[in-house]
């Protein structure tokens, strides 16, 4: 059976030509139109040399040119590997070099971080001025168990990592969702997320596997987010507490319509219970959902039954899929005790780009190790406690504190840690506490500003003057840290 994301998308170009594929900017691609658009690009994407199993790096602000030119990849034998636009040229430099692309795409504002990079260039422009012209298209026997996605992720190590998806993985997963989380409407779904995340990707791909419109925007916006909702019929969006939050505080909400949104997901932070029950009052249920890009960007859900009684879980066994927590020796917990959250079922990830060691420690006899700790109640539901993994999220973007450990090191302190603080804006920003030869505090952001995306950056920094607690292990003792820093702690003076 040939489950791959090209088989799909060919047939809803035949079967419904006039739907909208895609609204963005206001311009709205039917499915024939954005195929013959896709068959445009590949071909050239195949007159540039692009052969099967070759990769294409995609370096650009969301559009519609950006999610073309990853369906082209695809379509061409490919992997399509998006990349975050806020990465600095040392970080793009890093990933260029071990994903080693045939074609990157980037657009007008990113080409300067990318103009040497040694691989085909290929600017947004130019796949812009293909969506007309004679109808060119490549078909291969694209196989199921092909990788065609790569998602780049932070994850909990000071380099990204690239996460790789089969075409039958990211169809399965889709199919689990439609059953398991079925919608009563034509499927509609709001993007926000930067298209290079899971968040983005994964949503997208769902949605053309459906036969669905995706709303693809370059950023969030509340007043937007709720004018497609109840002007288009927007009936699935997914995102962290905070746009459910901005949208509700909105002076039009009291009088939205919102009944028709069927799904609205929400993770990474506990919905407060105001907001909670302000949707409920409007019909719509906010959902917590467990999952990380390794998932596919969603592993369970909590059900619509405990949504309101039990808002603080993230879902339970679904169909097709298992989660449970277990203990570092690889025992199974019962109900009330901690340890890490572990998943099985469809979507999940082949393994890392390029680093087997990682892909064997984090799937272990088939359930994937999430590096996040949890509990489960008497029901099965899970409740996530904290990250092994010391993520912090920050507008709904992953900042691995590893990464910004390893670059504050480099200035020669003797010992750093970074945590996260608390942010009315952004929900959580880095926190650097350092001890030792401390460099000045201009030249250690600017040193920060010049080898690590913006919103990595610390905007708080801790001169502590004795030695950071360390775990009996001999680690730097996080948790201690967070006890004496974080929480309800007094911040110190911002620094950026």
């Amino acid at each position: 059976m040939p489950m791959t994301i090209d088989h799909a998308f060919r047939w809803w170009a035949m079967e419904h030509p006039d739907r909208d594929m895609i609204v963005s900017n206001g311009e709205r691609v039917s499915y024939a139109a954005f195929n013959r658009w896709v068959g445009r690009v590949a071909a050239m994407f195949v007159d540039r040399g692009f052969v099967p199993g070759d990769r294409t790096v995609i370096c650009a602000e969301n559009s519609t040119e950006w999610v073309v030119a990853m369906l082209a990849s695809i379509r061409a034998g490919g992997m399509s590997a998006g990349v975050s636009t806020k990465l600095v040229k040392s970080e793009l430099d890093w990933l260029v070099q071990d994903y080693t692309p045939r074609v990157l795409v980037t657009d007008e504002a990113n080409a300067p971080k990318v103009a040497r990079a040694p691989a085909v260039l290929i600017d947004c422009a130019e796949i812009a001025a293909l969506r007309q012209g004679e109808d060119r298209d490549v078909r291969l026997a694209l196989k199921d168990e092909d990788i065609t996605i790569i998602v780049t992720t932070s994850g909990s190590t000071a380099r990204p990592k690239g996460v790789m998806f089969t075409n039958r993985a990211i169809c399965e997963h889709n199919m689990w969702q439609l059953v398991s989380d079925p919608l009563t409407g034509p499927y509609r779904r709001l993007l926000v997320a930067p298209m290079s995340t899971s968040a983005g990707t994964m949503p997208f791909l769902h949605t053309l596997l459906s036969g669905g419109t995706a709303f693809l925007e370059s950023r969030f916006d509340a007043a937007e987010a709720l004018r497609l909702i109840t002007e288009e019929g927007v009936n699935f969006v997914t995102g962290a507490p905070i746009f459910f939050q901005r949208m509700a505080d909105l002076p039009e909400f009291d009088a939205a319509d919102v009944r028709h949104l069927d799904i609205a997901h929400t993770g990474g932070a506990t919905v407060v219970q105001p907001l909670l029950e302000k949707w409920a009052a409007k019909g719509v249920l906010l959902r917590q959902m467990f999952g990380q890009t390794e998932s596919g960007g969603t592993g369970v859900i909590n059900a619509r039954h405990h949504a309101l009684s039990r808002p603080e879980m993230c879902g339970g066994m679904m169909m097709f899929t298992d989660v449970a927590v277990m203990d570092a020796d690889g025992n199974m917990l019962p109900p009330g005790e901690q340890g890490e959250i572990v998943l099985r079922g469809p979507g999940m990830m082949a393994g890392y780009w390029n680093n087997p060691a990682a892909t064997a420690e984090a799937i272990c006899d088939g359930w994937l190790h999430t590096g996040d700790l949890g509990v489960l109640d008497e029901l099965g539901l899970v409740r996530m406690v904290d990250r092994m993994k010391d993520i912090i999220i920050s507008g709904g973007l992953n900042i691995s504190a590893a990464e910004v450990e390893r670059v504050i090191l480099e200035l020669g302190v003797e010992e750093v840690a970074v945590i996260a603080a608390r942010d009315d804006k952004f929900g959580e920003v880095p926190m650097a506490v350092v001890f030792g030869s401390v460099p000045e505090t201009e030249q250690l952001i600017a040193h920060c500003c010049e080898h690590l995306s913006n919103f990595k950056v610390p905007r708080y920094l801790i001169r502590s003057e004795e030695p950071l607690p360390r775990l009996a292990s001999g680690k730097i003792s996080k948790p201690a840290l967070r006890a004496l820093y974080g929480g309800d702690k007094p911040l110190p003076e911002r620094v950026r």
